[in-house]
């Protein structure tokens, strides 16, 4: 029998909604629910725009910091507690809609496929985040592990990531490990890196990343709107081509 299919899960922008922080903030700082959004959205940018810049430079500082960091830039006003606060809530994101169903037909194919949560976050986030959403951790034997990139010290979409997930996840080849992201730079640093990748583009609006083009690095194998469809196309082209999905 050959090996089952990986497929690693992105998790925050992917599994969870990052814009579901706006609910923490506008409680703890007393905004309306419309400047909490925006604030959301804004800490969302400079949390993944620190992650590159600590990548360019070559230094690294864990993601909980990151993320703390990325919120005073955003709010300069918020006091320490208020920060606390926010933290806690930011490991206990909402899920999106449809993850639920993605997970039980994970649950269902378990002799086809094995799922991994592959991120940014630290292990003690990530484990936080799986452990207190009541949708995901009934989902506990889906993920067969949680792979942060801590162990490698550097951010994706760093080629070095999607290499230290390959070993992690037990694999010697690049064959048969799909990724799963909702976040195109995270999409094509797994192309570059050799994996194969799904993008939920839950805004309908196409592949329109055109860094790949200009670096001979192809798009991803799969556009989906929802995570749910994302395991449903990767378990079609099992069926059809057997290890890795090849057809």
């Amino acid at each position: 029998m050959p090996p089952k299919t990986v497929i690693a899960f992105d998790l925050y922008g992917t599994v969870l909604s990052t814009a579901s922080i706006s609910s923490s903030l506008s409680s703890v700082l007393s905004l309306p629910a419309e400047k909490a959004g925006e604030l959301a959205g804004l800490w969302r940018r400079y949390q993944l725009e620190y992650t590159w810049r600590c990548n360019s430079m070559g230094r690294y500082t864990d993601f909980e910091t990151i993320t703390r960091s990325s919120l005073k830039h955003v709010i300069p006003e918020i006091t320490a507690a208020q920060t606390d606060t926010v933290m806690a809530s930011y490991n206990n994101l909402s899920v999106f809609p449809e993850v639920p169903d993605a997970l039980a037909t994970m649950a269902e194919n378990g002799r086809l496929v094995e799922g991994y949560v592959f991120s940014n976050g630290t292990e003690q986030m990530m484990g936080a985040s799986v452990n207190r959403s009541s949708d995901l951790w009934s989902f506990g034997a889906v993920f067969k592990g949680l792979v942060s990139v801590e162990g490698v010290r550097r951010y994706k979409p760093d080629a070095g990531v999607y290499e230290y997930l390959v070993g992690q996840v037990g694999r010697t080849e690049k064959k048969g490990v799909w990724l799963v992201s909702g976040n195109p730079f995270d999409v094509l640093g797994a192309k570059a890196a050799g994996l194969r990748a799904c993008w939920v583009d839950r805004e309908g609006g196409g592949w329109r990343d055109q860094l790949g083009e200009g670096l001979g690095v192809e798009g991803p194998d799969l556009v989906v709107r929802g995570v749910d469809e994302g395991v449903e196309g990767i378990l079609e082209r099992i069926r059809l081509g057997g290890e890795g999905g090849e057809v």
